[in-house]
């Protein structure tokens, strides 16, 4: 079955103020007509470097996407790099000329000399109709393969794409189909995840499996590609049934759905509330807690008290407890936890005190509470040295602490 290969041209694409996301957008169309985009390529403004890529892609791919480099300037080298690759001519095209020259004069602007450039077609090429700017597209059939060079800016690229390369890859294409099944899992390593389900997945030969470490969760793609959806679906089916029973209440999303909308949606079918407390994250677990739409239907409010006295006035934790056990302890993480829950009258409440670092013996540590209609537990947690991962560790286990209890109390 084909695969596609995706080049981004233009020296701007390589430096960390310019991001690609027309290859997101391509890939997401790619996949949809069944096509495996296996290689992502991002090329400067220099012609050898990008012949060579066009030549290596050409041998090993069926679909390439070239996307930039169609401007009127020196450095755009598309056209130059794509011809020798092929060892094609160029030919100039006096009516694109006249339609650009015309579209710039609608606009109340003169066409500079350099514009001509974009009127040169590679030999061979179908011109693709540009309605939203100057570059025309090209699509090149060739020995087989299928290259299409396409305008940069996101606006043109996707109406083209959209309008122009879609119908006639529907007729290159054999009949393919992408099925794919999502996983998120919370409270393991990614070795540890793989270990256990790698017996799985690796004995499907048409079968690829991606796992991703996303801030302490783990994400599982599962995707089939086959010449028809049943097929595919029925990979997917025997598969997943594998592998689920092996994860058990470590799977806290099917669809894709965050953690934090997850357990949202067990708050709101029990009619419960929710309050949190927080020192060592600052407000990071209240701020993804909100970020759901309509969270007002479970979320009470939170407290940020960094310091001590703030976690005494705010929610009633004792001075002497603590001066006795320390601001990150066990029974301060308790005592936060019940006094948001009981100042804001809701029916759970969570709360975090930690130490986030840099610097200390004990970065790392990590309480979190949570009180329930039932009583209150406490977890100690060392999560790895660093204050951005300790903070967002913190937050995901924190409510996967909420989502397991709440499951165990239907």
């Amino acid at each position: 079955m084909p695969d596609a290969e995706i080049i981004a041209i233009g020296s701007e694409l390589l430096t960390p103020q310019k991001v690609d996301t027309n290859s997101l957008y391509l890939t997401d169309q790619l996949n949809a007509l069944g096509v495996e985009v296996v290689r992502k390529t991002i090329v400067g403004d220099e012609r050898a470097r990008l012949t060579d890529t066009i030549l290596a892609a050409v041998a090993r791919s069926q679909v390439i996407v070239l996307t930039g480099g169609l401007g009127p300037t020196e450095d755009d080298l598309t056209r130059d790099a794509v011809a020798a690759a092929l060892g094609r001519s160029m030919d100039y095209h006096q009516e694109i000329s006249d339609q650009i020259e015309e579209r710039l004069r609608r606009y109340g602007r003169k066409m500079a000399e350099i514009n001509r450039r974009q009127a040169y077609i590679i030999e061979g090429a179908e011109i693709l109709p540009n309605d939203r700017g100057t570059a025309p597209g090209q699509w090149i059939a060739h020995d087989g393969v299928v290259l299409m060079l396409l305008p940069g800016p996101p606006n043109e690229l996707k109406a083209m794409f959209e309008k122009q390369c879609l119908p006639r890859l529907e007729k290159f294409l054999p009949p393919q189909v992408i099925r794919t099944r999502f996983f998120r899992t919370v409270g393991m390593t990614e070795s540890e995840l793989d270990q256990m389900i790698s017996p799985v997945y690796t004995r499907y030969t048409n079968l690829a499996t991606t796992i991703l470490a996303v801030s302490g969760e783990i994400h599982i793609h599962l995707r089939a590609r086959c010449s028809a959806a049943k097929e595919a679906d029925a990979i997917l089916e025997k598969a997943c049934g594998e592998i689920e029973p092996l994860l058990g209440d470590r799977i806290y999303s099917r669809n894709g759905d965050s953690l934090e909308q997850v357990v949202g949606d067990l708050l709101r079918a029990r009619h419960a509330s929710l309050s949190v407390a927080e020192s060592v994250t600052g407000g990071l677990l209240g701020g993804r807690i909100t970020a759901v739409p309509s969270s007002s239907d479970y979320f009470r409010g939170g407290f940020v008290v960094y310091s001590n006295e703030m976690k005494t006035k705010l929610l009633g934790v004792p001075a002497e407890l603590l001066a006795e056990h320390t601001a990150v302890s066990e029974p301060v993480a308790k005592a936060m936890a019940e006094g948001a829950k009981q100042r804001t009258s809701s029916d759970y409440a969570v709360s975090m005190t930690g130490y986030a670092g840099p610097e200390g013996e004990q970065v790392g540590l990590v309480f979190i509470g949570l009180a329930t209609p039932a009583g209150t537990e406490v977890r100690r947690i060392l999560f790895p040295a660093d204050r951005d991962r300790v903070r967002a560790f913190s937050t995901n286990t924190a409510l996967d602490f909420l989502r397991r209890k709440l499951l165990a109390t239907g």
